[in-house]
């Protein structure tokens, strides 16, 4: 006979705080993974609106006066598109340090330190995205 396992009401909203670290680990490897997917379609959707720029003459190219380039410009001199950009980052450093981790834990490597292995990933994401906060919003203001 089998046992049953209680996982309680799919209504039970309040269960998030029984999470563990690797529960947590799992959430924001899915999370930034989609974001990811989300970026990608939407910078191939923008960008493919500007490919115009390719069929233009060179002198307009060399000028910067193509749309590719007039549409990164104008994309770049907003305040939310940096902000946004910021974001991206900090997305992008927590799945990659996220799937080293889980690649080194498939490896066998770090098995009893998973919780500590999040949490630096955690750390180190925070550090990178608040280094490249100056990059980001330097200049061009």
């Amino acid at each position: 006979m089998s046992q049953s396992y209680n996982r309680g009401l799919v209504e039970d909203f309040g269960r998030w705080r029984e999470f563990s670290a690797g529960m947590w680990a799992w959430i924001f490897h899915k999370f930034t993974g989609w974001i990811l997917i989300g970026y990608l379609f939407t910078h191939i959707a923008v960008l493919s609106t500007a490919i115009t720029a390719a069929g233009q003459s060179p002198e307009t190219i060399a000028a910067g006066e193509d749309v590719y380039t007039l549409t990164l410009q104008g994309l770049e001199s907003l305040l939310l598109i940096r902000a946004l950009e910021v974001g991206l980052l900090a997305v992008a450093v927590f799945h990659i340090l996220n799937g080293i981790r889980l690649l080194m834990v498939d490896l066998g490597v770090g098995l009893d330190a998973q919780d500590k292995s999040f949490y630096a990933s955690l750390i180190l994401t925070g550090v990178i995205t608040v280094a490249s906060v100056p990059t980001f919003f330097g200049g061009g203001f």
